[in-house]
């Protein structure tokens, strides 16, 4: 009963009352039960019946674990063992009485005396309980509107209960409907939905009961409605955090002990704001494509690299060899997988992919079975004002790779490339077109057989995606920062918008579309695999967010400043080619762009052409180069290199 944690109370101690108030009541029920069977009868009857009343309980209650209940937490389970004991005490009682040779009260005494004992068990442990979850006063604490009216709600009120200290007072609930509109959880009222927001929040302001934050209880709240419900908050003043995650709900409340700190709300993620649904992934085809095979991932060091290096250690290849040309993002992701991943065996190279004769002695010396190439120069601004560099890692450097590749016996590459290819207007978006051309191209030859040697049947498998969340050089890292300093934030311009997802997710869709490309057959060779990116997400829509999410406000705490278009950019991305209409899978979460494709001689000829422009300092023929090869990119006629040099260092947006 006593579940209270003071020192030198014992587990068997908190047995020991259990069993001597359940005895007592056991034996309270007898007479009570004797009288309400025959009123004018002996109450009392032989004493030792009482003893005997208490001796049946205690021995009718061992299978149901009844001396063991916290009786602070009884729930239906516990009441259900009360009733079930009481039920087998009543029927054992009048063997005993029929052994002694005294008749039953009544014929209906089994049944009172069943009830009684459910009652005298359970009014206490109720009781109990309701005076130790007795809500803080009305006017301690910070108000708080729930956000759900479910299990999460009902564990978090639960859980509040408990916490003596009373930071949180809460003033009603925000149900994900209509529906229950009116009902209460717990005492506390739902008044209306979440898509009533507004009104809700104006109606408690009106009334002084308006809340400082707004606590997510529902786990699958995201998306459009979670950021309308963050604007509605916004607007009234209030900041929105999620509630603690499910377990440490659970601990707080079963501690006993109320503290505070178990109660900590944590902040929304960014993700959450994505209106994305969860897509099913292969996790079975993904282990047999990887499972005791060796495995190279180029660019390991990136967030895309280093993520494909986790994803890819967890299904247990037999070597995992990393390459970077940063030694320390190589140290890194090595290091982490030392600590995480400390059983599969693994090589770290320092290594460019620019330098042919390096990858090709790689090759042949560690024979991979897959290769991930994640290694590129992917910012926009930078690669223009470095076009020799962006050209030389992202398409000679794909060249390099995937002929050491095929050279090496390679069973199948996948080329990580980007929306930035389709129709471009940067030479690093151009620079991944052609090294999609190449790949495109090696593997129509790997598949129809014109290989010159038998080491031409190496798949290659392109997987063109969006921006993810927090990669290197992305807009939220600068928005953090930006933060941090107290703003400005800046944007390039209104209207620009990008595609996002979560690292995990794109490399988990990655690691989808090798299984399909190396294992299956879509129906097309020299396939590029598109990974469905949903909605387009406007980056001043996402500034104002990241702001939210601070506990600010847009434009009042934090301004926004819009610096104009960067050399390169497009407002607006594309996945697919008007030429290379999408292609359904039938795999969940990818698509398949037609492929539009080039002889493999005559594109790798192109990149040596190029190549040689880039080392010699021919920057305008190397575009020149460039477009004639990738006839769709437009770059800008009117950009200076003094314009984009200048240009490349500013803030990102």
């Amino acid at each position: 009963m006593a579940e209270t944690r003071a020192p030198g109370r014992t587990a068997h101690g908190r047995i020991a009352l259990n069993v001597a108030v359940d005895a007592l009541l056991a034996a309270a029920a007898v007479p009570l039960a004797r009288w309400l069977a025959n009123p004018l009868g002996d109450v009392v009857g032989p004493l030792w019946t009482l003893a005997m009343g208490s001796v049946v309980l205690l021995a009718a209650g061992l299978p149901f674990r009844l001396s063991l209940q916290y009786w602070r937490f009884a729930g239906a389970s516990d009441l259900l063992g009360v009733a079930a004991a009481s039920i087998a005490a009543a029927a054992l009682f009048p063997v005993g009485l029929h052994a002694a040779g005294l008749p039953l009260p009544s014929p209906a005494f089994p049944a009172i005396h069943a009830l009684v004992l459910a009652a005298l068990l359970s009014t206490p442990r109720l009781l109990y309980r309701l005076t130790r979850e007795t809500p803080a006063p009305a006017a301690a604490g910070q108000p708080v509107l729930l956000v759900g009216a479910g299990e999460g709600a009902n564990l978090f009120i639960r859980a509040l209960a408990s916490d003596r200290a009373a930071r949180l007072r809460i003033v009603g609930l925000l149900s994900l409907g209509r529906a229950q509109t009116g009902r209460r959880i717990g005492g506390y009222p739902i008044l209306g939905g979440v898509d009533e927001a507004r009104d809700v929040l104006s109606r408690l302001r009106a009334e002084g009961q308006a809340p400082a934050i707004l606590v997510v209880t529902e786990p699958d709240l995201a998306g459009d409605r979670l950021a309308a419900l963050m604007e509605a908050a916004d607007e009234a003043g209030a900041r929105v955090a999620r509630a603690p995650r499910p377990t440490a709900l659970d601990a707080a409340h079963q501690d006993g002990v109320g503290h505070g700190a178990e109660l900590d709300l944590r902040p929304v993620a960014l993700e959450d704001l994505l209106n994305r649904a969860q897509v099913p992934l292969d996790r079975e085809g993904m282990a047999r494509l990887v499972q005791g095979r060796r495995v190279l991932v180029t660019g390991a060091g990136g967030s895309i690299g280093s993520e494909l290096a986790r994803q890819v250690a967890g299904l247990g290849p037999s070597l995992l060899v990393l390459l970077d040309a940063s030694e320390f993002a190589l140290w890194q992701i090595d290091v982490e997988l030392a600590e995480q991943a400390g059983e599969v065996a693994r090589e770290a190279v320092v290594a460019d992919v620019r330098d042919e004769a390096r990858i090709r002695a790689i090759m042949e010396r560690l024979r991979p079975d897959l290769v991930f190439h994640a290694a590129a120069l992917k910012h926009v601004p930078i690669v223009e004002a470095n076009a020799a560099e962006g050209l030389l890692t992202n398409a000679l450097g794909t060249r390099n790779v995937a002929d050491a590749a095929r050279a090496a016996g390679v069973q199948a590459m996948v080329l990580i490339s980007t929306d930035k290819a389709v129709n471009p207007t940067s030479v690093m978006g151009a620079s991944k077109r052609l090294a999609e051309m190449y790949c495109q191209a090696l593997d129509i030859r790997a598949r129809s057989g014109q290989a010159a040697t038998g080491q031409g049947g190496t798949r290659f498998i392109t997987v063109r995606f969006g921006n993810v969340l927090g990669s290197t050089g992305s807009v939220v890292p600068l928005f953090q920062r930006q933060l941090a300093r107290g703003g400005p934030l800046t944007v390039t311009h209104p209207d620009m918008q990008r595609y996002f997802m979560t690292v995990r997710e794109a490399v988990g869709l990655v690691l989808q579309a090798s299984v399909a490309g190396s294992t299956g057959d879509t129906g097309a060779n020299g396939r590029i695999f598109v990974l469905d990116m949903g909605a387009p997400v406007k980056i001043l829509d996402l500034a104002r967010q990241m702001i939210r999410l601070a506990g600010l406000r847009p434009d009042v705490d934090v301004p926004i400043r819009f610096t104009g278009l960067r050399p390169g950019e497009k407002l607006f991305e594309e996945i697919f080619h008007g030429q290379e209409p999408p292609v359904a899978t039938g795999i969940p979460g990818l698509l398949m762009a037609t492929p539009r494709t080039a002889d493999a001689a005559l594109v790798g000829r192109s990149i040596e052409e190029i190549g040689a422009a880039c080392r010699g300092g021919q920057d305008k023929l190397a575009r020149a180069l460039l477009a004639r090869m990738v006839p769709e990119y437009t770059p800008d006629p009117h950009t200076q290199t003094s314009e984009i040099s200048g240009a490349a260092t500013r803030n990102l947006g």
